[in-house]
């Protein structure tokens, strides 16, 4: 059964996504002391957070960072501001997908569903492009003696690219295969994912490989 944490404190909402998670067999957990946020993530060690923005104490974004430094777990950040600029901002902390409130249950549940599918599913356990070697489980790039650790986000982007090296992949093309359900995503938050990416990969020299071709996508490109 899959862990989800909420870290929300809306009395409401949270009821309303527990009665949810139940229904679909989701393990579902609470914070306990808003001040203790990463503890109790450590201890509670969830498959999948959902987020809020505005908390007590700290906000979302800073819960995200700290959360960032020990674990890779898939977050959705919730929030009742507007697209943009703030999903641009929840992505580049360290987010995996966003939902704008108030969002049906339905909505909810699938945003899970696609993330857990693809974070937890793969083809193959590795996926190799020259010297470089993607495990597609633990999402870790290893390139000889040095290993980088990807977020569940950017293992799949870099997943699609090392199946079709040399091609180039249309933004509408990634959101769709990245973001599944993807009606409050656009090409800022898709930019700041592959900038996010761009920077781990830099230095085991892959960045030089992934090139942009302007309006038209990225491509892999073997030199």
């Amino acid at each position: 059964m899959n862990r989800i944490l909420l870290i929300e404190d809306n009395a409401d909402i949270l009821q309303a996504m527990q009665l949810a998670l139940s229904k679909w067999q989701y393990q579902s957990f609470v914070i306990q002391d808003w001040q203790q946020v990463e503890i109790e993530c450590q201890q509670i060690n969830p498959d999948l957070i959902v987020m809020d923005i505005t908390l007590p104490m700290f906000d979302g974004f800073y819960w995200t960072k700290q959360i960032r430094t020990f674990s890779q777990v898939p977050i959705i950040f919730v929030s009742a501001a507007q697209m943009d600029p703030n999903a641009v901002r929840a992505i580049a902390s360290g987010a995996d997908d966003y939902l704008v409130k108030p969002f049906s249950m339905d909505v909810f549940i699938s945003k899970i569903q696609a993330i857990l599918r693809r974070t937890q599913q793969s083809l193959q356990e590795e996926l190799t492009f020259q010297n470089y070697h993607l495990n597609m489980l633990t999402n870790e790039l290893r390139y000889r003696q040095t290993i980088i650790k990807l977020s569940p986000t950017e293992g799949l982007i870099l997943k699609l690219f090392f199946l079709q090296p040399n091609q180039t992949l249309s933004k509408e093309d990634l959101r769709q295969k990245i973001w599944q359900s993807g009606e409050f995503i656009d090409d800022a938050v898709l930019n700041v994912n592959i900038s996010r990416l761009r920077q781990k990969i830099a230095p085991v020299h892959l960045k030089e490989h992934l090139i942009t071709e302007r309006g038209r996508g990225y491509r892999l490109e073997t030199q």
